[in-house]
């Protein structure tokens, strides 16, 4: 076959794609709960508590959980983070709550707190009775750009104090990442679709389906027929390589297909290479790595530029790459893509270093990796932002993304904005989750003012 690209749907037996996209985590039953619940420590100054962007008590719901309130435990959590149940099972919690658990300086073994976390909010996600209530409502009506973490946790608080809320999304679907880009096996059995259920619950919230701002409406309409507005409308767009064959058939963005894989309702009709390439160090490089694997992928090397300490993909994620079968190569940057007949073949790399001033370089040595397949995930950027349509007040900028104060409000004082389109955001769920949460407070005295 010589260069001939072999890719191929349904490499594997339907028990094997049932397995290898099951929960990663299996949850803790009520025996190991109860045991778990019982190491901790109830710090009076936790330090986890410090650790959580969103500031859950995390000592007090756990406690709550050793006294089988398990109610009032996912209280505490959904009080704090309305997204907590998925949290639970996205969180980086090795590097947040976990890392600053002090079990760790006597057995190096933090209290569980996300499985611990994930017990208490899934049984509150199953039970009948919503435990938020509506408060009366305010005539007040906001709009919110995107239906994402930021998105629907802005909407739901701004929805308890009674106001009024429309959620305009671009996409099909509401859940933001949590529903196309996270890797399927952290979210399986369809959980961000009925985490977005139970968070309309309360009411007063409408989600208006693919209607993207800058196409489909405009932040100066929004402006005249709302009484505020929120944007956490995410990045949008893909980081290029700028590298001569990127355009080859089998190259991909890692998102793209992340996406498809999410929304594919057969694994064995997705098509997969053989042997695949995956560039970049972050957490989709290491969810579409692991995937593709799991689909069925016999060769899955990741390539990262620097070392494995400065991979935003954290030790953990790292880790369960490999245990995965992915291999990991360290300080080597690619430099070309090469194909034939249209399609890629391989992928040349440079090895790198750094040097004298901590700056990386190339040494010009180069190796090439056979691919099928090539996937893109050197990090998202945002578009731009569709800003005039027929309004001359502009937001203020920080880079490309948009500028914020503290209460997550931009230049313009009936607009705020959270998540990843603005500058101060953490690349993480819950980080957009607390954006959404003080904007929403922030909009709240606004409103009432």
């Amino acid at each position: 076959m010589g260069n001939q690209p072999d890719i191929a749907a349904g490499r594997l037996t339907d028990s094997d794609y049932a397995e290898n996209f099951s929960d990663v985590h299996p949850p803790l039953d009520r025996k190991a709960a109860l045991i778990e619940s019982s190491r901790c420590y109830f710090c009076y100054d936790a330090p986890c508590i410090e650790a959580c962007p969103t500031g859950i008590d995390i000592p007090s719901f756990i406690r709550k959980i050793s006294t089988d309130n398990v109610r009032g435990a996912a209280q505490d959590i959904l009080d704090e983070n309305i997204m907590g149940g998925a949290c639970a099972r996205v969180c980086p919690t090795e590097v947040l709550c976990q890392e600053a658990c002090v079990r760790n300086t006597q057995e190096h073994k933090p209290v569980q707190i996300g499985l611990l976390q994930r017990y208490a909010t899934d049984a509150v996600m199953d039970a009948a009775a919503h435990p938020f209530q509506r408060a009366e409502t305010t005539g007040k009506r906001v709009a919110v750009v995107g239906a994402g973490p930021a998105g629907l946790s802005c909407a739901h608080r701004l929805a308890m104090h009674g106001h009024d809320v429309v959620v305009f999304e671009a996409k099909a679907k509401a859940g933001g990442l949590n529903e196309y880009g996270i890797a399927a096996y952290k979210v399986p059995e369809d959980f961000a679709h009925r985490e977005v259920d139970f968070i309309l619950e309360i009411g007063g919230i409408e989600i208006r389906n693919d209607q993207a701002l800058g196409r489909d409406i405009s932040l100066a309409d929004l402006r005249r027929d709302y009484d505020a507005v929120f944007l956490g409308m995410g990045l949008g767009g893909v980081r290029a390589l700028g590298l001569e064959g990127e355009d080859l058939d089998g190259v991909y963005n890692a998102v793209d297909f992340i996406a498809d894989l999410r929304q594919s309702e057969n694994l064995a009709s997705l098509p997969v290479g053989r042997k695949v390439v995956v560039i970049g160090g972050g957490n989709t490089a290491i969810d579409i790595a692991v995937q593709t694997k799991r689909l069925g992928a016999e060769d899955v090397t990741l390539v990262y530029r620097r070392g494995p300490e400065a991979m935003s993909a954290t030790g953990h994620e790292q880790e369960f790459a490999q245990v995965n079968g992915v291999k990991i190569k360290h300080w080597a940057q690619p430099r070309e893509i090469r194909g034939a007949h249209g399609h890629v073949t391989d992928v040349v790399f440079e090895y790198t270093q750094l040097d004298g001033n901590g700056r990386l370089s190339g040494t010009g040595d180069a190796f090439s990796v056979p691919a099928d397949m090539v996937f893109k995930a050197i990090g998202q950027e945002m578009l731009p932002l569709p800003q005039a349509n027929g309004s001359s007040a502009l937001l203020e900028m920080d880079g490309a993304c948009i500028a914020v104060n503290d209460d997550r409000q931009t230049s313009l004082p009936d607009v705020w904005a959270g998540g990843d389109c603005v500058a101060v955001s953490e690349d993480l769920t819950v980080a957009a989750v607390q954006d959404g949460k003080l904007a929403a407070e922030s909009i709240n005295r606004f409103l009432r003012s």
